[in-house]
């Protein structure tokens, strides 16, 4: 056991590069010592010697590029230029050049280990979501705890979550309450408090109380192993600006070797130089114009972005996503579900001559064998009251109208006015007033009858989010061209909804394939157009828009597969971040390559009229890439 652990933790393994650098480094400084003690054999065989153990990784990856994909690789130039000027000084009896290309040598491969090390940090903050899921769990059977692996639970099984644990599976609280840590899921720093009935999740710690939960889907389908399947898929595509950058690279290195084979071959009075002079400059000329930088300036910004936005909340699929996000100019929202709660809730009621509580027990009493979302929002504020109800005979839904059946032997509605009024001989208008004021909200007025008698109606409302407001108002703020509500509601609930978010814009009584067709003329108008949305209705629109966001709690399988991003919790006003996120990710991949191109100008032009000496053409070439790849780590920052 102490033998693995060694091994786990031998400097080798984790950071080879490092090591190959350290000792490239004292092979270099001996050899120069060697050499300035007069040593001449001794000093060129210390050189050798770094000459392979730092230069060894780069040429077996520039050899395997060149054969297996004909194409020529930056790592190949560096070793191409050490060994040039080794069998340059070698062949003039300069050894400074010999020195030179083990200085080369040495700074490329340092750069390596910095460049490796740097981006491991965004390899750690992306794996760090892997620590979060534990192993094993302890699952109650017959009574008894015992701890069985986490891909043998089943759903069903009942889990126990002590205080200050982790979380093993997705599942629904069954006994117990508590305060759960989800920021490694939704990004919120505050703990949520859990009773029976609450939805918790993998991954997330729980907090002073002893928790039973049910497993109700497999281990491998919770949120954070899906989180962390599309962060690691995240990690293998190339965005479209990486492919760019690749396709450039292909080309401009292939320019650079004929351009220095070139620079090497032509006679020397045409730039006033010797054979040797030339050739030196034309090797300096291959370091300096290497593309190394121009690479290094996207992934990496690219990556911690995901990273970023993993650990707030905010689920990018791709790369090219999160570049996506910074272009977005219009953005148009699904309501229910979206901008609103998607759970109705009972709002306000008004009875005739009967009691407020008589009026919502006979609805319950009506509803409670219904699933319907109106039905299911006062059978739970019945039920909030402690109201009781015998169980309804002859109940028949009729749909699109409402339910009809005896409660109590007497015969009850509850429904829509004109379902309900037909069969009342005479009911007070001033409750038809009420209803349409209460639609006029975005409510809906539930009308309920009992025998000859009406007694009430009952208002049912999906709340708007109460964070939806100030997150429109932040994207307007962020500069956003068009704000846009596409939903199938009616009209006038659609408008009461736009008018509470402050969105001016409404597509009310939309189909699905509506929705389609009205992001597609967005998309004509506006180029690069994202849309929100959790419903399966949403999926076409999602699918379609250059970036489909979904809500990750409350959305469908469905929306959630044909989304590009996911707003973990429902929080929407990670959206306005998410926006941010982009556009400082397209800056910053802006900065990068205008700093690369920078750099590579510098040096050529250095090269050509300061005759600068090979190892500082590397360290300007090496240190603009160590720059840029430090550069990308900045949006690891919130």
């Amino acid at each position: 056991m102490a033998t693995k652990a060694w091994k786990e933790l031998s400097p080798w393994q984790e950071h080879p590069e490092a090591v190959a650098a350290g000792v490239c480094a004292v092979l270099v400084l001996g050899g120069w010592w060697v050499l300035h003690q007069g040593w001449l054999g001794l000093g060129l065989m210390c050189l050798s010697a770094a000459y392979v153990v730092g230069g060894y990784n780069s040429a077996r990856d520039g050899l395997k590029t060149l054969l297996q994909e004909r194409e020529l690789d930056v790592d190949l130039l560096m070793i191409v230029a050490a060994l040039g000027a080794a069998g340059l000084g070698l062949w003039s009896h300069d050894y400074s050049m010999v020195m030179d290309g083990g200085i080369l040598i040495l700074i490329f491969a340092t750069s390596g280990a910095l460049e490796g090390y740097a981006m491991q940090r965004t390899e750690r903050s992306i794996q760090g979501l892997m620590s979060l899921t534990p192993d094993v769990a302890r699952v109650l059977v017959a009574g008894q705890e015992q701890t069985w692996p986490i891909a043998q639970l089943a759903i069903g099984d009942q889990v126990v979550v002590k205080p200050g644990e982790l979380l093993p599976v997705d599942g629904i609280v069954i006994e117990g309450q508590s305060a759960v840590n989800e920021s490694s899921i939704t990004g919120e720093s505050m703990p949520m408090d859990k009773h029976p009935g609450d939805q918790v999740f993998a991954g997330t710690i729980n907090g002073y109380g002893l928790l039973r939960v049910e497993v109700h889907q497999p281990p491998e389908s919770s949120l954070i192993k899906r989180i962390i399947r599309l962060v690691e898929q995240a990690q293998q595509e190339a965005p479209p600006v990486q492919q760019f950058v690749e396709r450039f690279e292909r080309v401009y290195a292939r320019v650079i070797v004929v351009a220095g084979v070139l620079l090497a071959v032509l006679p020397p009075f045409l730039w006033h130089w010797t054979w040797q002079t030339t050739i030196y400059r034309a090797l300096v000329f291959l370091v300096a114009a290497s593309p190394c930088a121009l690479m290094a300036s996207v992934m990496p910004v690219l990556l911690s972005g995901i990273a970023n936005g993993a650990h707030q909340g905010i689920l990018f699929k791709n790369g090219a996503q999160l570049q996506t996000m910074g272009q977005v100019r219009a953005i148009a929202f699904d309501k229910t579900g979206t901008l609103t709660t998607g759970k109705p809730l009972v709002v306000g009621l008004t009875a005739t001559g009967g009691t407020p509580e008589n009026l919502l027990r006979v609805a319950a009493a009506l509803e409670s064998g219904s699933e319907h979302p109106l039905g299911t929002a006062i059978v739970q504020a019945a039920q909030a009251q402690n109201l009781t109800w015998d169980p309804p005979q002859a109940v028949q839904a009729c749909p699109g109208q409402g339910v009809k059946g005896q409660v109590e032997q007497v015969w009850a509605r509850a429904g829509k006015q004109a379902f309900v009024c037909e069969a009342l001989p005479d009911w007070s208008r001033e409750f038809l007033i009420q209803a349409q004021a209460w639609e006029a909200q975005g409510k809906t007025a539930v009308w309920v009858s009992y025998g000859p008698q009406l007694l009430g109606v009952i208002a049912v409302a999906d709340m708007v989010r109460p964070e939806a407001a100030e997150m429109v108002s932040h994207l307007q703020h962020l500069g956003l061209e068009e704000v846009v509500l596409l939903t199938g509601d009616n009209r006038r609930t659609a408008d009461y909804v736009a008018q509470a978010v402050g969105i001016s814009r409404v597509y009310a009584e939309l189909l699905p394939e509506d929705k389609v067709k009205l992001v597609r003329q967005l998309q004509h108008q506006y180029q690069t157009v994202a849309m929100v949305g959790d419903g399966i209705n949403d999926a076409p629109a999602l699918a379609l828009a250059s970036v489909g966001i979904a809500m990750g709690q409350g959305g469908s399988d469905v929306a959630l597969e044909s989304a590009d991003v996911v707003l973990m919790a429902d929080r929407l006003e990670k959206l306005a971040v998410a926006v941010r996120l982009g556009r400082r990710s397209l800056r910053v991949i802006k900065q990068n390559i205008a700093v690369a191109l920078a750099f590579i100008g510098l040096l050529l032009i250095a090269n050509f009229t300061q005759g600068i000496s090979l190892p500082w053409a590397v360290v300007g070439h090496e240190g603009s890439t160590v720059l840029v790849t430090l550069s990308g780590l900045r949006l690891l920052r919130p």
